[in-house]
């Protein structure tokens, strides 16, 4: 099912923007009966000084955090297995407190955030999830105790700072996302990277027969951008091996005419090139015309096939 593809990309996508500040493990086992947490995330305070760069998606990773992200509007039992998920890690933090004699301190619980494209109003009633003073419209909190939200990512405004979590949105949502992914600059740290998973995300797609109506169009409208890349990327593999080729011919170049100047400089001492004194100029040419000039003007022949045929 295309969902796999989907969620595949949720995950590779969230590792590869939360990598740089701390640990992430995907699809992480938690006891009980078998569950699969999608991403956990520890922070790592040395490298969170620049989590602005991905707006509010840095503002969930600031403390430890379990992402879930889900393709289609989430349900209410997935809600509450997503709940049960933290509820297993934080007994697991217990536990292992217990063991070591410590006390759990609150900013090492993780937080649960659910991201879903949609969610309707009587779903979020039905868990009394609510807006709070300070967050954006769209992310909606259950009691502090719970340490659990849901982000309805088309509720989310339309700014650069929900760029990142946009892009798991679905139809229009997504598709202006990966528009405005596509015009950050290109020494962006995130750019690339993104754009070769959401290329991976067409390709992976491609494959699948059972491609629903939503799916078809995203490959159509990635298709132009694909191309476009992949033009660039042959252009400038072009303009490189252009201006390779254009050093390696300075370098022969340069060495034509150091071999030149070595050649008359040996005719100038010596009248004529014999076989032995042609057979040291490619060592000579590896020493630097301030090098070789003294030598070519002091040394006698003996003493320079001496040298120089040693070294060859």
């Amino acid at each position: 099912m295309t969902r796999f593809v989907h969620d595949k990309f949720a995950k590779d996508f969230l590792e590869e923007l939360l990598k740089s500040y701390g640990e992430v493990k995907s699809s992480e086992k938690v006891s009980g009966e078998i569950k699969e947490i999608d991403v956990l995330f520890t922070p790592d305070i040395k490298k969170n000084s620049n989590l602005q760069l991905l707006g509010l998606l840095g503002r969930f990773a600031e403390y430890p955090a379990i992402f879930e992200p889900f393709r289609n509007a989430v349900k209410q039992d997935e809600i509450c297995d997503c709940i049960l998920k933290l509820l297993e890690v934080r007994a697991g933090l217990r536990r292992k407190a217990k063991v070591q004699n410590i006390q759990v301190k609150e900013s090492d619980t993780p937080k649960l955030w659910i991201l879903t494209p949609t969610a309707s109003s009587s779903l979020l009633s039905s868990f009394n999830f609510n807006q709070k003073e300070g967050w954006m419209s769209g992310v909606y909190f259950l009691g502090d105790a719970l340490r659990t939200a849901i982000v309805v990512i088309h509720h989310l405004p339309q700014i650069s700072e929900t760029l990142w979590l946009r892009m798991l949105g679905r139809g229009s949502t997504q598709e202006q996302a990966i528009v405005e992914l596509q015009r950050l600059s290109l020494n962006h740290p995130f750019q690339k990277a993104t754009l070769e998973l959401v290329y991976n995300l067409r390709e992976n797609l491609r494959v699948n027969q059972d491609l629903d109506s939503e799916d078809r169009e995203l490959i159509m409208r990635l298709e132009p951008l694909y191309q476009q890349n992949r033009e660039q990327a042959k252009l400038e593999g072009r303009l490189e091996g252009r201006l390779e080729g254009r050093l390696e011919g300075r370098l022969e170049g340069r060495l034509e005419e150091r071999r030149q100047i070595i050649e008359n400089l040996l005719r100038v001492r010596f009248g004529s090139l014999s076989n032995e004194l042609q057979a040291i100029i490619s060592p000579i040419l590896a020493l630097s015309p301030e090098e070789f000039t003294p030598l070519l003007m002091q040394l006698s022949t003996e003493e320079l096939i001496a040298r120089f045929s040693s070294s060859s």
